[in-house]
Parts: C-alpha cells; structure tokens; sequence
C-alpha cells in the first residue's frame, strides 16, 4: 500500500524506480493504450461455481453473482500480483494505491432507462463478500438516488461548453493527466482512470467482446464476460457429460508488466472463478509490487 510520497509520484500511484531500463523505455516507443493491447479469452468451467453461489444466495446473499465473483477474483488476483493494477501516465510507469474499478450500471432494464458509471475502490484483504456489500450500496445509490453521481455532474457541465471550448478543455485535461496534476475530485468523477473497467454482457444474453482501451486515462484493462453456456464432453469412461462454461475476453495494455506476470494473473484468476469458496476469507498476505 502506498507509503510516504516521493518527487515524482502521483495523486494515484507511485513512479517505479527500480524497473529495467526496457520497461521504461516501452513507453516511449508505444505511446498510446490502443498500440500496446492484448487481448486474452478464455473460459471457466462453473458447475461447481454455480453451486456455490446459490449456497450463499440462501445464506442471504441476495443478488449475487458473477460480477460480484469476477471483481473479487481481480481484487484477489492484484493482492497477490501486484504488477496487474500498474500503469502508465506521462510515459512513467506507476504502481497505483488502491484497487479501483469501473463499470457502468443502467438505472433499469428497459430500452429508456439511462446508464451510468460508477467506480467501487476496494481493498486488497476484501473477500468476495466485501465486494458483494461494497457492490450493492454504491449500484443502490445510482438506482435508487434521485440526483445525478459525480461523473455525470461533471460530463453535464462539460458537454453545455461551446465545441471549440469543450475541445480545448479536453486538450487541457490531457496536459494536465500527463503531468499529474489533475484534481482529485476530477479524477474520482473520471471513468477513464482506474484499475480496471468491468462489463457484464451475460446481463444481455450475450457472448463477450473484446472492448478496447481508452487512450485517454490509465485504466489497464477492460474485463468482459458474457452468458452461461452448456457444453457437452465425452469423458474418459466413454460417457458423455454435460458442462456449464462461462467465457470471458481481456483487453490489457502489453506495457505495465511483462508476459510471466499476465500468464500467472490469468491462470490464477480463473482458479479463483472455478474455486470462489477461496475468496470468503481475506488473502494470508498482500504482495508489494517493486519501488
């Protein structure tokens, strides 16, 4: 977690002082989000999953499901590799303070409710019951709140500028994101900056898609995940079974950390989604990432 802060850090990370010159120096050769994607997908086999969550739905749990699990496992994934929540601002590479994700919430499923963003901050001991509660009380405030949130205040304000003003203030919002000086109050309303961005298409009915990143910001990474779905396998003995699958596609930026780092995060990120009874208690210790 963050400790005292030194010339050249940020509102929101710690520049990282100790990486190998080639990290430092990627930045410089890959200047936009969009040039450095990757993208990953995969999918978790979830019988036992799905068993589980309607376990804790009897306990009282009302309402959870797979994007309480899927933001607990990256909760849980940046306890233990603390390079996944990095990012780059002003060509630097930083080690962010807190765990922030975003995603956007409808006020109501039909075709004239509006959509909204929150972000939820959490902390890298939360259990996936933390997430549930921390969930639950900001997605009410929106659904429930009768006044816009922080973000649509100022999007409001900003869209009533003339073009040419708007366009010039935008420009001066990027100056001011490379150099770190926004405002706290901005960058707690922004979208656009944070952990990671978080989409639920199986609300939908949907597959996942590949969402890019925005290049504006330093959000890392864009989670998507899509609907259930069956799948039937011939077993060893010669049977066949059926399986329920879920799939889910990630977008990262390539420049933040280096390939070791994102195979073990996606490799332990889909134990936590197929093993969720491991998220109910807090981690036994919180990785550092390097100064």
């Amino acid at each position: 977690m963050p400790g005292k802060k030194r010339f050249g850090d940020r509102k929101e990370g710690r520049l990282l002082r100790s990486l190998d010159p080639f990290y430092k120096f990627i930045p410089y050769i890959m200047v936009q989000k969009n040039d450095a994607c990757n993208q990953f997908s995969d999918s978790a086999e979830i019988t036992e999953t799905d068993r589980w969550l309607r376990e804790k739905r009897k306990e009282g749990y009302k309402g959870l499901g797979y994007l309480h699990l899927f933001i607990a496992a990256y909760v849980r994934l940046v306890s233990q590799r603390p390079a996944i929540n990095r990012f780059i601002a002003g060509r630097r590479i930083y080690a962010r303070n807190n765990i922030e994700v975003v995603l956007t919430v409808r006020r109501g499923m039909t075709a004239e409710a509006g959509e909204t963003t929150i972000k939820v901050v959490f902390d890298p001991y939360d259990t996936v019951f933390d997430v549930y509660h921390k969930m639950t009380e900001k997605i009410d405030e929106i659904k429930y709140g009768e006044e816009d949130n922080n973000t649509e205040q100022v999007a409001s304000a900003l869209t009533k500028l003339p073009r040419f003003i708007l366009r010039f203030a935008i420009w001066i919002l990027k100056v001011m994101d490379y150099f770190g000086v926004i405002p706290q109050s901005l960058l707690d309303a922004s979208p656009f900056h944070g952990s990671m961005i978080i989409t639920d298409l199986g609300s939908l009915g949907i597959s996942p898609v590949y969402h890019h990143l925005y290049n504006f910001g330093t959000l890392p990474a864009f989670i998507a995940f899509g609907a259930k779905r069956k799948a039937y396998e011939v077993q060893a003995d010669g049977t066949v079974a059926q399986r329920k699958y879920i799939d889910f596609k990630i977008n990262t930026d390539e420049r933040i950390c280096d390939g070791f780092d994102y195979a073990q995060g996606f490799k332990m990120f889909k134990m936590f989604i197929r093993q969720p009874a491991l998220l109910e208690t807090p981690p036994e210790r919180v990785v550092e990432d390097v100064f």
